[in-house]
């Protein structure tokens, strides 16, 4: 696989958009996590679910785990608000951009070390709403299907020669993913490569870095981090080197950004791929608690109904009295803005319905999606075992 496979998927997916409700990608597993990645970012305002998956066995064997995986990954693009680049792959669903290839010989091969996975196929199907990155911008779906390929990876090991470090900071490479021990430390005595990196960033190149581990983040806290902060390389936070890679490549692609833009996206959570501590609290957790407490409930799998019913008609409720404010709070509080209530009806429905600009407005800028159908509850006829529509 190369970029030029990425933008010819990309590009594929772009051409079919809007005739189709979601999208499956079949992907050999070895560069999948790459994939993932460079899809994530490419594809802009994404409002529609793509997802990835392979095999580890060979889908002629008996044993293939490739059924399994396509299946899974048909169900969830047909039938899931999940608009977002994911990895389906033994019965969990990863965020493309978190996960990486953990097992060559297993067939639980991917992992998303810093993140839950999105969703679990048991006997049920258990979707992490709450955990779901959806687009904020008010724009139509794009394909930024110019990369820079001027990127590498520079690996920190003890007693690294300079004339390493050197080699990987030249021009003409444009980007670099340090990868450095721990909480992203260097030796703090290599005065040597410390100037090395601080010549590259002085001549434009951007260093990111990001922790040798598979699980955790760069904490610029430390000595021996804060060193590296100094001279301008950008800690990762819990990015994976895939994602590190892709992520500079794609903004340094964007040539309508100046390299303090460029600089400020890197550090950007762009599409889920790092964390970015929250701080926000609202009394919307406070009402579903009370209420929990009020009618007797008290497990976390309850509370978690109780919201997913309570909500959605809230919602719908207070996009038809235009009320910003109160849908503001139930989005701090947990709430998926694009969810339907009981007649199958989301609130950007019911806001488009009622002519309340403003309304569609704020659901635009935080997710809501426009892809959802409407369909009229007498429309719908039940049976014993599903809803039929």
């Amino acid at each position: 696989m190369t970029f030029d496979d990425w933008i010819r998927i990309a590009k594929d997916i772009r051409k079919s958009y809007h005739e189709y409700d979601g999208f499956v990608v079949l992907h050999g597993t070895d560069t999948l996590a790459y994939t993932a990645s460079a899809l994530s970012f490419m594809m802009e305002n994404l409002g529609k679910p793509v997802v990835l998956t392979g095999a580890q066995i060979p889908v002629a064997e008996v044993r293939s785990d490739g059924r399994e995986n396509l299946i899974g990954a048909l169900i969830v693009a047909a039938n899931f608000d999940i608009p977002e680049v994911t990895v389906y792959f033994n019965n969990k669903l990863l965020r493309g951009n978190r996960c990486t290839k953990l097992d060559n010989s297993g067939l639980a091969a991917f992992d998303s070390p810093n993140m839950n996975p999105l969703a679990s196929m048991d006997i049920s199907i258990n979707i992490k709403y709450d955990s779901i990155f959806r687009s904020g911008n008010i724009s139509h779906f794009r394909v930024q299907d110019n990369l820079c390929r001027n990127v590498s990876i520079l690996r920190i090991f003890p007693s690294i020669s300079i004339e390493c470090v050197r080699a990987a900071m030249q021009p003409p490479v444009e980007g670099v993913v340090l990868q450095t021990f721990g909480s992203g430390n260097m030796p703090s005595r290599r005065t040597d490569i410390i100037e090395e990196i601080d010549k590259a960033v002085k001549r434009g190149c951007i260093v990111l870095n990001v922790s040798q581990c598979v699980k955790g983040h760069v904490d610029t806290n430390y000595f021996t981090g804060k060193i590296l902060y100094d001279v301008g390389a950008i800690p990762g936070s819990d990015l994976t080197t895939e994602a590190a890679l892709i992520k500079l490549s794609y903004v340094l692609g964007h040539d309508d950004w100046d390299l303090e833009m460029k600089k400020a996206m890197v550090a950007k959570n762009l599409r889920g791929e790092m964390t970015v501590a929250h701080a926000e609290h609202h009394d919307a957790h406070d009402f579903v608690a009370n209420l929990a407490k009020n009618i007797g409930i008290s497990t976390s799998r309850e509370i978690e109904l109780l919201r997913s019913a309570v909500f959605p008609p809230l919602a719908c409720h207070y996009a038809r009295l235009n009320d910003l404010a109160q849908l503001e709070n139930l989005r701090i509080g947990g709430a998926n803005l694009s969810a339907p209530d009981c007649n199958n009806t989301t609130p950007m429905h019911v806001a488009a319905e009622m002519g309340n600009l403003d309304t569609v407005k704020y659901l635009l800028a935080h997710g809501g999606s426009v892809h959802a159908k409407f369909v009229p509850i007498q429309n719908v006829k039940k049976t014993n075992s599903s809803m039929h529509f």
